[in-house]
Order: C-alpha cells, then sequence, then structure tokens
C-alpha cells in the first residue's frame, strides 16, 4: 500500500466512480432538501437564509441536503451511507458514524430487549478523535448490560491543537504536497454523481421553504426519511 499523493487521490477516484447512479426519477426518494428559516444558535437569535444579505426573499436555493448512497463494489456491496450537510446547524461538526449490525445470536437471552448496536464514531473536525460505544454486562447475578463509552481525543492525549484544515493545506501547497488537493478527474467522477440529482430536483416539486430552523440538526423530513429505513442519525 502507497501512501504517496497519487495513490490516494487514485483511490478517492475509484470510489466516486463506484457510486451507484441516482437518477432524476429517483432524486426525490434517494434525497431530502432543506432551507433555513429564523431560529437561534447559542444565545444569538440568527435569521432566515431568505433573510441573509443579497438574497431573494423567495429562494428556492438548498442549504441542507441528506443522500442516501451505495458503492457497488465488492467491499461495501449493499451497506448504505447516509451523507448530510448543512448550513446553520446546531453545532460545527464532521464526523463519521458507523453503526454495526445486530448480530444474529443474542448471547444474553434473558435480556427484556435486544442490546443496543455498536457505535464508532470518528471525528474529523472539531474535536478530532474516536469514540466507541458497545454493550457490557452490568456487574452482578442480572442478565443486564448497559451502552458504555469509550473516547479518544487528540488535544486530550497530545496537549497539543491539530492545525485547522486551511492551515494544513496552505502548509502543503508550499511544499508541493498534492496528498489533500482535489485532482481533475475526481471533480469530473463527483459531477457525475451529483448532475442527475440536480436534474431530478428541478423536475421535481420543490419543498415548502424554509423547513427548518437554524440552530437545529435539520428538517424533520430528513429524519422521518431515515427512520423508514429503521435507523437514525447520530446527534451529538
Amino acid at each position: 500500500m502507497n501512501f504517496d499523493a497519487e495513490s490516494i487521490r487514485d483511490e478517492k477516484v475509484k470510489v466516486l466512480r463506484a457510486l451507484r447512479p441516482i437518477l432524476p426519477k429517483d432524486a426525490t426518494t434517494e434525497t431530502v432538501r432543506g432551507q433555513y428559516g429564523p431560529g437561534r444558535i447559542g444565545r444569538n437569535e440568527v435569521p432566515g437564509y431568505r433573510d441573509e444579505p443579497n438574497v431573494k426573499p423567495d429562494s428556492r436555493t438548498e442549504t441542507y441536503v441528506a443522500v442516501r448512497a451505495y458503492i457497488d463494489n465488492w467491499r461495501w456491496a449493499g451497506t448504505p451511507f447516509y451523507l448530510r450537510s448543512g448550513k446553520r446547524m446546531a453545532k460545527p461538526d464532521t464526523e463519521v458514524a458507523i453503526r454495526f449490525k445486530q448480530p444474529p445470536h443474542i448471547v444474553f437471552k434473558a435480556l427484556e430487549a435486544p442490546p443496543t448496536a455498536n457505535l464508532l464514531v470518528l471525528q474529523i473536525q472539531p474535536n478530532d478523535g474516536i469514540a466507541l460505544s458497545f454493550e457490557a454486562k452490568v456487574p452482578g447475578s442480572d442478565s443486564r448490560v448497559k451502552s458504555v463509552n469509550m473516547h479518544f481525543r487528540y488535544p486530550e492525549a497530545f496537549a497539543v491543537e491539530n492545525p485547522s484544515a486551511y492551515e494544513r493545506l496552505l502548509v502543503d501547497a508550499m511544499l508541493g504536497d498534492q496528498t489533500l488537493f482535489i485532482r481533475s478527474d475526481e471533480v469530473e467522477a463527483a459531477w457525475r454523481f451529483i448532475t442527475p440529482i440536480h436534474q431530478g430536483w428541478a423536475e421535481a416539486p420543490t419543498p415548502q421553504f424554509p423547513n427548518y430552523p437554524a440552530g437545529s440538526w435539520g428538517p424533520k423530513e430528513s429524519d422521518e426519511w431515515l427512520k423508514k429505513d429503521g435507523r437514525a442519525w447520530h446527534n451529538q
């Protein structure tokens, strides 16, 4: 395995090319759109998107999107990926949450309900680290389990702050390291996946905007959409 810039960027392109296309007719079932309205972030009242400077009062621009994606290769076949991104959310947060499948065999048969699925969270920013949530047996003779958590944070473990994303990119640019920079074929592969979704949105009625308040985790339609698959967003 090589970790040089070109090898890493090659692998990123392979993933994008393996994405199962979302056809325009499926755009409204495989995605959820949103636009924020007035709300509160921390102690501050903030305006809705349509009240922001230089924004049309009837703007139909999305400020939130959730997508259900599949990577059609041998490693990830059949695994759904739920992606979401939005502005004016509850807090700045970039993470990857991996929820493990329930095993078909339950060891503790006396449990009143199946144990909660294990959860691995890779925190990218602002607090770089890893968190693992799993089930542990409660001490004693009873067959009881409880969710427990293990946390690792870079600032706590090393007593230093990681450089911000732009700091890293500026240093890499000066050093001539292209690892974290997007290559043209990656841009093209990303747009091949996204363009049919935009076409589907253009052909479908626009949702009733705004549909989520600033300072929240997005529109309730997004939660309901995910709930149909028996899943839920990982909100911290």
